[in-house]
């Protein structure tokens, strides 16, 4: 790693917000970040070697703090969420039942032979895309929108614990061993968070950090996630657990909005970028390309994605606009990728494939808010005319 490919690394990242261009895109960076990165890497220019040490450990940072983001982003103090989380609770089970034999499908099609990793990705779900998109045509007032959102926070979160689980079932119960120790530092840190927040000394300190810029928030945030970091990798489990769990911490807390600012700034605008650009840089296209069936796979994990959510939505009396916009994919597959090349457990062409099924996804999830947006607009005359 020199200075040199740091500058490659940044200026390719910055594809990401120049795709997004416009006031009412949908289209998340990432996917800017990660077509840079194949420019550049394996399937490209070969400028960027994603095996690099120092590259691949940047690139793990990053990862850590998108789960971070992915957690923080968890709308779990929106005051209407409660409201549908038995619904969306249940949407969520549904989905993930169906996801078995569609899962089991795309394997058996294509003899790629990974049934559990498709069914963990096909019953998952991205807060992290769903919730701008809702905030954006202002749904979040609304009742089958947060009802999605709870179906989908719910499965990014289930789906997130169960990755380690099912990209190495041999190592299973270590990595389940390892993902409760982690989980119990969380909760122990939580309940310590919690009790202080309220001392006298510790709102002085604070006081004193915002007005002397001093970053506190952020740079215990970041202490505590590179430790719980370290602690998952030695007792065998994967950092998106600690990286998920301090996310999760922080939106129960409620932290300060500056903290989300900051994390904003170091993550997204640094961090995070690297993490998809080398993901993009480690993508084969070419292996893509030269085997039809991989293309096969992309193209059948996209609509088994739309099958299996529209169903869950219809079995769960949800309007179709509600399965469409739960397909949306983002954290689970990159993770899924990111730890399946890095154990060998996924060929360069089935993670191109399943990054490709990813991105179809975003789409489909555009199309379903904007059902529920039209739904709502239609339900609020009337809503109107029977409250006068």
């Amino acid at each position: 790693m020199t200075f040199g490919v740091l500058a490659l690394i940044v200026l390719a990242g910055l594809a990401g917000p120049l795709l997004a261009l416009g006031p009412r895109t949908l289209v998340p960076v990432v996917v800017g970040e990660i077509f840079a990165g194949v420019v550049i890497g394996k399937s490209g220019f070969n400028w960027l070697d994603p095996n690099e040490p120092t590259t691949a450990f940047l690139a793990q940072v990053g990862f850590a703090m998108l789960m971070l983001a992915a957690g923080m982003s968890v709308p779990l103090r929106q005051p209407g969420l409660i409201r549908g989380l038995r619904r969306g609770a249940a949407a969520a089970v549904v989905a993930a039942l169906l996801a078995v034999p569609f899962g089991l499908l795309a394997s058996l099609a294509t003899h790629t032979h990974h049934a559990g990793i498709y069914a963990l990705l096909l019953a998952s779900g991205s807060a992290a895309i769903l919730l701008p998109a809702l905030e954006e045509h202002e749904l979040m007032e609304d009742r089958r929108a947060l009802t999605v959102m709870a179906w989908v926070a719910l499965a990014d979160i289930a789906a997130i614990v169960s990755v380690p689980l099912v990209l190495r079932p041999g190592h299973a119960a270590r990595a389940a061993l390892g993902g409760l120790g982690v989980a119990a530092c969380i909760l122990g840190l939580y309940g310590l968070t919690r009790l202080l927040t309220g001392r006298m000394w510790v709102r002085q300190v604070r006081r004193w950090s915002k007005r002397r810029h001093w970053a506190l928030d952020l740079r215990l945030s970041l202490l505590v996630l590179f430790a719980l970091a370290w602690v998952a990798k030695s007792v065998g489990t994967s950092v998106l657990i600690a990286g998920f769990g301090v996310g999760l911490m922080v939106a129960a807390i409620g932290g300060p909005r500056r903290l989300s600012r900051q994390v904003v700034g170091v993550a997204q605008g640094f961090m995070i970028p690297i993490f998809f650009v080398v993901l993009g840089a480690n993508i084969d296209l070419r292996a893509l390309g030269t085997h039809p069936i991989l293309i096969a796979l992309a193209a059948l994990l996209a609509a088994c994605n739309a099958a299996v959510h529209l169903l869950a939505a219809l079995l769960t009396r949800q309007s179709p606009g509600a399965g469409f916009a739960a397909t949306a994919q983002l954290g689970v597959p990159a993770a899924v990728v990111a730890l399946g090349l890095q154990e060998h457990v996924l060929t360069a062409g089935v993670a191109s494939a399943i990054v490709a099924a990813a991105l179809a996804s975003l789409p489909m999830t555009a199309a379903g808010v904007t059902l529920l947006g039209r739904r709502a607009a239609r339900a609020q005359p009337a809503a109107t005319a029977a409250a006068t």
